[in-house]
């Protein structure tokens, strides 16, 4: 049994969507029998969301009680500690967490700038996840924001882009051997039930994730820069297309126009049952992807991809090269152009019991949370 750490970002943001995104992982080490915790501390004023009242501020008691409140379903509601902007701790103590610190076995950070940096350095083996690949590795070539207090050197790197640190991806590597991993999934998280027969295909989306960028004389973004490629796959298609978005004031009027069905991202994932309630409510996801990922072909999926396949809902997602490393065809598709799209969709809705069924397996055959985070502790050794 291994003593696991793992630091990222939830609390100051405690919407559904992190929410399952962190106790997949938290979760799926406790399922196979280790001893897992999640740290996570705020490095400057005003980072908290409250999903509330929709505002920024110091108070992190509603982030704490969200997640303390998930964590505690799941037996793991002793296994966190959060530390605020006036350096109080939430959860475990000072003097515990420092006690965990000191005796693990591997320090799993999902943060590009390592909060913990004192207390890392006790650890035996300290890993980085990246989940924004390209920008990641773009951010740490060029050192725009690598010279900031707090950045360590860790033992290993993996990104949730497929192809980072692979000659199909044009993203740098910034000196590093990034080695690949899905974010994994509980199955049994998330079941398959049968969706509303008028059930729409659906994402959850920011419009606008980062500001825009520059790498070596080309401009990056996020979706809103991808999004007009598939502006009109909802005149094109036998189904309702939907989407759960956050910004994008601007493109509003020319979405409705084009005939998607706009809901509130934060009202529809403002906690974990709320959020999977969303999936399931769902016929599908159609998905468009951010900017980066799909310019450097970076090959990353999403984790909230992964849950809405293993809730048996086909997914039709922008390629960003993830193709190269699941199977599409069936269940899950890989499109560039919004008349692959619709063709994709309208597929899935004439024989949607049988795409479903693939949704699921390849969930299970590939994004299992045994099956992905046994191979990922095989791979550091442990």
């Amino acid at each position: 049994m291994a003593r696991i750490i793992i630091a990222s970002y939830v609390v100051r943001f405690p919407l559904g969507g992190f929410q399952s995104w962190m106790l997949q992982w938290l979760l799926g080490f406790k399922r196979l029998g280790h001893e897992v915790y999640f740290v996570e501390k705020s490095g400057w004023t005003n980072s908290c969301y409250d999903p509330y009242s929709r505002t920024m501020g110091d108070d992190c008691s509603q982030g704490t009680a969200m997640f303390h409140r998930l964590l505690a379903d799941h037996g793991l509601g002793d296994n966190w500690c959060f530390v605020d902007a006036a350096r109080s701790y939430h959860g475990m103590s000072r003097e515990r967490i420092e006690t965990v610190f000191r005796d693990a076995d591997v320090f799993i950070d999902h943060m590009r700038i390592c909060e913990w940096p004192e207390e890392a350095s006790r650890v035996r083996m300290r890993v980085m996840v990246d989940g924004e690949p390209a920008y990641t590795q773009m951010h740490m070539e060029t050192k725009m924001t690598w010279a900031e207090k707090g950045v360590i050197e860790y033992d290993r790197y993996f990104s949730v882009g497929m192809n980072v640190g692979t000659p199909a991806c044009s993203a740098p590597t910034a000196g590093k051997d990034w080695r690949p991993i899905f974010d994994p999934v509980i199955l049994s998280l998330y079941p398959k039930v049968p969706p509303p027969p008028d059930g729409p295909f659906t994402t959850v989306m920011n419009w606008r994730a980062i500001k825009p960028f520059e790498y070596k004389g080309t401009t990056y973004s996020s979706k809103e820069l991808e999004f007009p490629k598939f502006m009109d796959v909802p005149r094109c298609v036998k189904a309702t297309l939907e989407l759960a978005i956050s910004g994008g004031e601007s493109a509003r009027a020319q979405l409705i126009e084009s005939g998607w069905k706009l809901v509130d991202a934060h009202n529809t994932t403002l906690t974990f049952d709320k959020w999977r309630s969303y999936i399931q409510a769902s016929r599908g996801e159609f998905s468009v992807c951010k900017n980066y990922f799909v310019a450097t072909n970076s090959g990353a999926f999403s984790d909230r991809a992964a849950a809405f396949l293993a809730s048996g809902r086909p997914v039709v997602m922008q390629e960003t090269g993830f193709s190269a490393h699941l199977p599409c065809g069936r269940g899950l598709f890989a499109v560039r152009t919004g008349e692959q799209a619709a063709d994709a969709i309208n597929e899935i809705q004439g024989n949607w019991e049988h795409h479903s069924q693939c949704a699921r397996e390849i969930a299970s055959e590939y994004l299992d949370s045994d099956k992905v985070l046994k191979k990922f502790l095989v791979d550091l050794g442990l």
